[in-house]
């Protein structure tokens, strides 16, 4: 793909808007409902059974749908779409955003002291064609006692983030090591992302 082309970028995520800018690609952001009075253009609900790496895919599959069918109905100029989704993963349970404080808090308590899976899936829809990866990466969070989880969940970090920390913000501090893809756990992987846009061929 051309590293000139436009994309739209199915996300409000800014991490991910700024992580494209890092490399160069060239996008506009293309808004989901997530609220009344129609509801969501996609929901996250994980389904009875689903496992957490086709949950993610799903969800992604169903973003980038969701996307391009926004793209025709608007009629729109018919710029490939991009979507993602990331969610943490420890011992096989999804930890989504937490919605208030105890939420949040019993997430960190999970995580610290423990290794988690971060998964981001990644699609690109364009017209009937449809490029999907996954990338999974590792982080262990240090022990932490409550005092420390109470300070950062009462800051305003936690909420719009799944497993409810930032690994680009104060729970940095938190992390002793990561496996795999940093910006993959920001909520993009740059070198996933741009290796399937370069494999795309639009029409």
């Amino acid at each position: 793909m051309s590293q000139h082309r436009k994309i739209y970028l199915a996300s409000k995520s800014p991490r991910r808007r700024e992580l494209l800018r890092q490399v160069g690609i060239d996008f506009e952001v293309l808004l989901l409902r997530d609220a009344p009075p129609r509801g969501p253009d996609v929901t996250e609900i994980v389904l009875p059974g689903e496992l957490p790496d086709a949950y993610v895919a799903r969800v992604t599959q169903e973003k980038a749908q969701a996307a391009w069918d926004a793209v025709l109905a608007r009629r729109l100029f018919p710029h490939p779409v991009l979507a993602a989704d990331t969610t943490v993963v420890i011992a096989q349970e999804i930890l989504g955003k937490p919605t208030n404080r105890d939420e949040a808090v019993a997430m960190l308590s999970k995580l610290a002291g423990n290794t988690h899976q971060v998964l981001t899936s990644i699609a690109i829809k364009y017209q009937h064609q449809l490029l999907q990866c996954t990338q999974t990466s590792e982080v262990t969070f240090a022990a932490l006692d409550n005092a420390q989880i109470a300070a950062y969940c009462d800051s305003a970090e936690p909420y719009d983030k799944a497993g409810g920390y930032g690994i680009q913000g104060m729970a940095a501090r938190f992390i002793t090591h990561i496996s795999g893809s940093y910006s993959g756990i920001m909520g993009l992987p740059l070198y996933e992302t741009t290796a399937l846009l370069d494999r795309f061929k639009p029409n």
